[in-house]
């Protein structure tokens, strides 16, 4: 697919993922096959201001390339001059509507958005203004059920300039309950001309490939569906080409998370990989024997030697 001047070799795509999508979660969902990975979203105030976290979060590498940037804030001055800023880093710009989270809505970034559509307008008209560079939107349905407002919020956004939207079909007040109603994606591929990716629910091949069919949409945007199982992107590409999709095994699914804690830490240092390293180890084992005493054990780690060697008795007991 293509989503503006930007060429696409599959239509599998990695979800900015706010303390999840760092560079060592890129390059490996890169190599299992997605077509463009995004950074976790990214401050256009911490940008403007100079913030250095903000700038870490930018933090790449070839082999996680094509790379997509998205950005939060409600100023669209600002957002226009974070643009111009990160320009030279970003194969793809992307404007959060969909973030439901306390801290960022509270700023009235992120879904709170979605209550004021022509704000939209405006920040979208900006940010295009600013780049040449593709630039996407990603939004939910709405605020809350009364207010499933994604159609009128989408077809503002394309005209002021945007090349693609990804929906994740709930309302903000929903967060991460309940079922993504698929419907919607179907009703915005209609309305749309530019590329539309469905997000929300995809925890499997089976549930891409049908999403896809049911709603006629361009990609699929992976996310939680990933945490701790790149396989799913591979998956998804072996289906779509006729294949059937191979389930990992207890050893391929250990030695992925070593690679995925030695990754991290030659990136980023011991320092920061205990608690980030926790998560994704505790993802990995889902689903093999003795997995909750390996995460009881994983929490009580402090050291990186520690995690190293809890990861190698693991190992030696699933062997």
């Amino acid at each position: 697919m293509k989503i503006g001047s930007l060429q696409l070799t599959n239509p599998v795509i990695l979800a900015p993922m706010a303390g999840i999508t760092d560079l060592p979660y890129r390059l490996i969902m890169k190599r299992f096959g997605a077509a463009l990975v995004f950074t976790e979203m990214v401050s256009a105030a911490g940008l403007c201001y100079g913030g250095g976290g903000s700038r870490e979060l930018l933090r790449s590498d070839p082999a996680a390339q094509p790379l997509g940037v998205q950005l939060f804030g409600d100023d669209p001055h600002r957002l226009a001059e974070a643009v111009r800023r990160i320009e030279g880093q970003a194969d793809l710009i992307d404007l959060n509507c969909g973030c439901p989270v306390r801290k960022v809505v509270g700023g009235g970034a992120g879904s709170a958005l979605l209550r004021d559509p022509l704000l939209v307008a405006r920040i979208v008209a900006a940010m295009r203004r600013a780049t040449a560079r593709p630039l996407t939107i990603k939004l939910r349905s709405g605020w809350d059920g009364q207010s499933r407002n994604f159609l009128e919020v989408a077809r503002l956004a394309v005209e002021e300039g945007a090349d693609a939207v990804t929906l994740h079909p709930r309302t903000r007040t929903q967060m991460f309950g309940g079922q993504a109603d698929w419907s919607e994606l179907a009703v915005l591929k209609t309305a749309l001309h530019v590329p539309v990716i469905a997000s929300g629910d995809l925890f499997s091949a089976d549930a891409a490939l049908e999403v896809l069919a049911r709603t006629g949409c361009d990609a699929v945007m992976v996310a939680r569906g990933g945490y701790g199982n790149p396989w799913l992107v591979r998956q998804i590409l072996d289906r779509l080409q006729g294949l059937p999709e191979r389930q990992p095994a207890a050893g391929e699914r250990l030695a992925m998370a070593r690679e995925h804690l030695q990754l991290f830490v030659a990136t980023y240092g011991p320092a920061r990989t205990v608690a980030h390293m926790r998560k994704h180890l505790g993802w990995y084992v889902h689903g093999i024997g003795h997995a909750a005493s390996f995460r009881q054990q994983l929490n009580q780690t402090r050291t990186v030697e520690a995690l190293f060697d809890l990861l190698s008795s693991f190992e030696d007991a699933a062997a």
